[in-house]
């Protein structure tokens, strides 16, 4: 690292109708440096990188690079100065395949005919594996996110913004992705990252600015402080932890899976072998596995997205719904959190209160067939209040929010519902610690008042905290469920690599509601 900084920005202010984002920020980045951000849900992190890169404009402050201040910074002359970004939120187009989205980030020199072999040269030296050919859609956001970050990297990025790049990576993943950062540094490459796991910005940060409500107010070496410093700096208090007690057994199945095989619809999707599943009233069941081995077909199958031909397909709440459509699966008293929260958990250009009315009419908020807009408005108030939501109330337009926060309105629009049965992927996907926490806890509690609740995720650190029985998916197949006490994340970490599959079988087990549910 020089001491000169690649990148200043002095006085940066960006307001918004019902909030400052920035306010007066200065910030230096140097070559050679990994540099982090660090702030609460709504700090306005996400704003910043978003000026940085030219995707907004700031309403005061300047910006110079390489000691030269730049008047107007514009995405095109951000990439031409050598600026990549990896979003938080996907800057893909769904239609298009992983090279024809990657292609437009690339100037004329580097989207030649040889891209394809580049892509897959890059993506598996990184360990992101993809496939140039693969269409965007049959992705799931782990996937999704490896081309963001592959995207980057064939830019050849001097300075490199990544906005929560590992919150959807798997462990291995990250330690790959964490020696590419760690490489691009020894060359000169300045990084700015943005993460809420405070263990990877100790571990590879040289450099941490943190934010509150818009403001600077505080600068550290992470490398020397603990992650509960850290969290003090972050969120002005000590860092939360959820109060798990053992699950009391016997409650009654109420999800059930039973010897599932489904044909993959899509010609890159994985297919589902033989898949078995009971999750009781009172426990948390996590799945574990790496992102594409059939977490995106099973959730599709519980949710109803994907009706079966066999109504004993699934079972809820005892009663056969493998051909019902998602509403009916509701009715039966399901919640489901999905992993992709802006066009799926939430619709962008509506309202919070008109995001609460989509999966919440039930809860009274609809007489006679009329909408009752003030019990509408008060119950998507009442989310905002109990989860601490920054946003402008209940009329805030949903892509208005940060990520963090519009995730938690959905994991709390769908707990407040008091479901028989929740589904949640990816539950605390780029939240702060203090807000993974309330959501963690938010999920015991309702385990503990006799939900039964299936965790999908691919933080193994999340699951051991809240599961009390742990399987992993791979290839299409799904392990036998573990106690979470009686294993480990080095067992799992093994498990998900499909050691757990016979070769030559499609690795299933024969399935009996009381063997398969009760004595796993």
């Amino acid at each position: 690292m020089t001491d000169a900084p690649r990148l200043h920005l002095a006085g940066i202010t960006k307001r918004y109708p019902t909030v400052v984002a920035n306010d007066g920020i200065d910030l230096d980045v140097r070559p050679g440096e990994i540099h982090a951000v660090l702030g609460e849900n709504g700090a306005g992190k996400s704003t910043l990188m978003k000026i940085i890169y030219g995707v907004v404009k700031p309403d005061a402050g300047s910006i110079a690079w390489d000691g030269k201040r730049v008047a107007a910074f514009t995405p095109a002359r951000a990439r031409r100065l050598g600026v990549g970004m990896v979003f938080q939120h996907f800057s893909l187009f769904e239609t298009l395949t992983v090279a024809e989205n990657i292609v437009l980030a690339l100037d004329h020199d580097r989207a030649g005919p040889g891209l394809p072999a580049r892509i897959r040269d890059v993506s598996e030296r990184y360990g992101l594996p993809l496939d140039p050919d693969r269409r965007v859609h049959s992705m799931s956001v782990g996937e999704r996110q490896r081309v963001e970050i592959v995207r980057c990297l064939l830019q050849d990025p001097r300075l490199l913004i990544m906005d929560e790049p590992t919150s959807v990576l798997t462990p291995q993943a990250v330690e790959k992705l964490f020696e590419t950062l760690r490489r691009l540094a020894a060359e000169g490459c300045s990084i700015l990252y943005i993460s809420h796991k405070l263990d990877e910005i100790r571990a590879l940060c040289h450099r941490a600015t943190v934010l509150r409500g818009g403001k600077v107010t505080g600068e550290c070496d992470p490398r020397h402080e603990s992650s509960t410093a850290l969290a003090r700096m972050m969120i002005g208090g000590d860092l939360p932890h959820p109060r798990h007690r053992a699950a009391r057994p016997g409650g009654a199945a109420m999800l059930v899976v039973a010897n599932l095989t489904l044909p993959a619809a899509d010609p890159f999707g994985t297919g589902l072998h033989d898949v078995c599943l009971g999750v009781h009233a009172g426990e948390i069941v996590g799945i574990a596995g790496v992102s594409g081995n059939g977490q995106a077909e099973l959730l599709a199958v519980l949710s109803g997205e994907c009706r079966l031909a066999d109504p004993g397909g699934v079972v809820i709440g005892g009663v056969p719904a493998g051909r019902q459509d998602a509403g009916a699966r509701r009715a039966l008293g399901l919640g489901f959190i999905p992993e992709d929260r802006l066009g799926r958990g939430a619709v962008p250009e509506m309202s919070l209160a008109e995001n609460t009315l989509l999966t919440a009419h039930r809860q009274g908020l609809v007489a006679h067939g009329f909408i009752r807009n003030d019990a509408v408005r008060a119950a998507a108030a009442a989310t905002i209040k109990e989860y601490r939501v920054k946003a402008g109330g209940p009329d805030a337009i949903a892509r208005s929010l940060s990520g963090g926060n519009l995730q938690k309105f959905i994991v709390g629009r769908e707990i407040r519902q008091r479901p028989k049965v929740l589904i949640a992927a990816q539950p605390t996907w780029g939240v702060d610690v203090g807000a993974a926490a309330q959501i963690r806890q938010a999920l015991i509690d309702l385990r503990d008042a006799g939900a039964a609740v299936l965790v999908v995720s691919e933080e193994l650190d999340e699951l051991f905290e809240i599961c009390d029985r742990i399987a992993v998916i791979a290839q299409g197949r799904l392990s036998a469920l573990r106690p979470a006490s009686e294993t480990n994340a080095a067992e799992i970490g093994m498990l998900m690599s499909g050691s757990f599959i016979a070769p030559g079988t499609h690795g299933g087990r024969q399935f009996s509601p009381a063997g398969a549910i009760g004595a796993d």
